[in-house]
């Protein structure tokens, strides 16, 4: 074999569609296009959601809401969590190995769900007031993140 006896496969390959090529092509005279109209014509298309000078949907629906592109530098991890973890001593590139936040995560914050029997000190971690209640009571600490 080489490399001027490649070809593709049967069938893999379809002829482009000729259009106004006459009636016999079955899309001669208007080519597909039906008949007048803005879309008929030669350069006659238009932006993205035009409705012909209607209002478009975009505009007509009212604002809603908001997402702060911030929240995925967010992370969270509960209090069953730190348990399996197995770790004495928590801060975020430790959760990042274990794979309990993502890679572009910069914040993580506890959350009280589940239990904690063991002594863990979060460095850089907050936690909420529950959840800093139980790993207190659990013998552990939070030092201070910083932010």
């Amino acid at each position: 074999m080489n490399l001027s006896n490649l070809k593709p496969a049967e069938g893999s390959k379809k002829a482009r569609r000729r259009v106004g090529r006459g009636i016999g092509s079955g899309l001669g005279k208007t080519a597909g296009r039906g008949h007048k109209g803005q879309k008929s014509r030669a350069g006659g298309f238009h932006k993205v959601g035009f409705e012909g000078g209607q209002m478009p949907l975009q505009r007509r629906l009212p604002k809603r809401g908001f997402k702060s592109a911030a929240l995925k530098f967010a992370g969270e991890v509960t209090l069953a969590e730190l348990q399996a973890l197995g770790a004495d001593q928590v801060d975020v590139p430790a959760l990042k190995a274990a794979g309990l936040v993502r890679q572009v995560v910069r914040h993580v914050k506890v959350v009280k769900s589940g239990e904690l029997s063991r002594a863990v000190v979060l460095k850089g971690i907050d936690a909420t007031a529950g959840a800093r209640a139980a790993i207190e009571a659990a013998g552990g600490r939070v030092e201070a993140s910083g932010n």
